[in-house]
């Protein structure tokens, strides 16, 4: 029997029954469409994270503080006491590939200007914290090193802050704010930096200098964390092996010690997310892929009514000298055609909901090639697996009894 032909006798068989064969695609529509949206999400979720972290600064190094107990438990805190200027300053002197460094020191409290007031967070930095940060000021002066120095009470804004504090077109710069009962110079006004990839506003800040917080705020010596910049990308893991070899030889850290220290880098910060990220995309996509399963199973079901229901025409057609290999190529061609035209449909389905969720949400989506291929190809290998056996069933049936069937 010519393919032209079985493909015409498939679709005539499937119109007699639009409704049921529509709810036998629709396990696969859901499955593929499933698969599509979740994969998109997934690389758009990838895309937003590399974007995010590059806004923070492509040769970015974080030193964080931890605890080093001999029973093996570490605990990240800022408020550990383990880095201190000591630190800063021989990162500063002793690194070659190291270009600039910045203690941080944080604390959450209340600003306050005038009868308005914003719940944010002030982070004690240096003169070269915006370098380092890939950050920029859209008004006024970035702090001075002599400012640093004598613990100026000067101050630069973000975004949010603003937006908070003034009114809608009033110039923060040269006002006064108060951060808990601390008097601060508006000096400089930071440009908008948006969401960062963990979902924090990185526009809810206020810059002031470290020796200004660590004095006047928190009362330490101690720093939260240092943030340093490698002198290229290529260069950054050199700086960071620079970093840990300078830190366990200031902290006096005997070699079967561990670090009471961490240093990230962008491109382990990149990996460790899209690593979580791939495996959150691949569980996701394993359950849509059940789905496309239960589809299968459906159009098993189906085929096998169908064979029952048409067992005169099977006989019939076997008594006027159909072959075993023709009937059993029409029904395996009905239950490709059900299972090409669901995968076809959910192909659809997946990118119009793609677009939806960009629009709606404002989600970045990618949409790749590949995911679209394997779902489809799954859905049509479904297809031929669970219609085979409904179909080699009908091409043994026996011409007479078939006739006989009522």
């Amino acid at each position: 029997m010519e393919i032209f032909n079985l493909i015409r006798l498939a679709f005539e068989a499937i119109q007699h029954n639009k409704l049921r064969a529509f709810m036998t695609m629709l396990g696969n529509i859901i499955g593929v469409a499933a698969v599509i949206l979740i994969g998109a999400a997934g690389e758009g979720a990838k895309y937003m994270v590399k974007a995010t972290l590059a806004t923070m600064g492509t040769h970015l190094i974080m030193v964080t503080p931890v605890s080093n107990d001999p029973g093996g438990t570490r605990i990240q805190s800022a408020d550990l006491q383990t880095l201190s200027m000591k630190d800063v300053t021989a990162i500063k002197e002793n690194t070659l590939y190291v270009q600039a460094v910045s203690p941080t020191s944080q604390s959450a409290g209340q600003a306050i200007h005038g009868a308005l007031n914003w719940p944010t967070t002030i982070e004690g930095v240096n003169e070269q914290f915006l370098s380092i940060r890939n950050l920029s000021l859209r008004d006024g002066l970035m702090f001075s090193e002599e400012e640093v120095r004598r613990y100026a009470k000067v101050c630069l804004l973000g975004q949010t802050v603003v937006n908070h504090l003034f009114a809608k077109g009033q110039n923060p710069i040269g006002k006064t704010i108060r951060f808990g009962k601390l008097p601060l110079k508006v000096i400089g006004v930071l440009n908008r930096k948006g969401q960062s990839a963990f979902g924090q506003d990185q526009d809810d800040i206020i810059l002031s200098p470290y020796t200004t917080v660590q004095k006047r705020v928190i009362a330490s010596t101690y720093f939260g964390g240092i943030y340093a910049s490698a002198r290229s990308e290529a260069l950054s893991d050199a700086a960071t092996k620079e970093i840990v070899d300078l830190l366990r030889t200031s902290h006096r850290l005997r070699k079967e010690e561990s670090n009471d220290f961490e240093v990230l880098t962008q491109v382990e910060m990149l990996k460790t997310l899209n690593t979580i990220s791939s495996l959150l995309t691949i569980l996701l996509m394993g359950i849509a892929g059940i789905s496309l399963l239960i589809g299968g199973i459906g159009i098993m079901n189906i085929m096998y009514l169908t064979v029952t229901e048409r067992t005169r025409e099977i006989g019939l057609r076997m008594s006027i000298g159909a072959r075993r290999k023709d009937i059993l190529s029409q029904f395996l061609t009905e239950a490709i055609i059900i299972s090409g035209s669901g995968g076809i449909a959910g192909m659809l389905l997946g990118q119009a909901c793609s677009v939806l969720m960009e629009t709606i949400l404002a989600w970045p989506i990618l949409v790749l090639t590949y995911p679209m291929l394997v779902s489809f190809s799954f859905c049509t290998l479904t297809g031929v697996f669970f219609g085979y056996y409904p179909a080699l069933k009908a091409s043994r049936l026996d011409p007479i009894e078939a006739l006989r069937y009522e």
